[in-house]
């Protein structure tokens, strides 16, 4: 997988710089929360190349997580919670996937 990153919180995010890195790199670990909404793992992947940062928790007790807007292959906005078990390096870890609530 070849990812050309173009993120405008990149510089602002080392957890993102992180899971971004490891996503290219096919260190990805989907957890049991996984996701709903007929969500694609395929649209989760690909979408992390043009995130908008929601919120940034590198101090988080479970390791470094981020909660990311993503787009489907529709163009639909998907939430991401992606994180890194604490004191690792790797993988990335797609905590939960969502479509966020339009009324929100």
């Amino acid at each position: 997988m070849n990812l050309k990153i173009e993120c405008s919180y990149w510089a602002m995010s080392q957890t993102l710089q992180l899971i971004i890195a490891l996503v290219a790199r096919q260190e990805v670990m989907i957890s049991e929360h996984g996701y709903e909404d007929s969500i694609l793992v395929k649209d989760v992947i690909t979408g992390v190349r043009d995130v908008v940062v929601v919120e940034d928790y590198p101090e988080y007790h479970k390791g470094p997580c981020v909660l990311v807007l993503q787009r489907d292959y529709q163009g639909k906005p998907i939430h991401i919670v992606w994180g890194i078990p604490r004191n690792a390096a790797s993988p990335a870890v797609m905590v939960t996937a969502y479509r966020p609530d339009a009324e929100r």
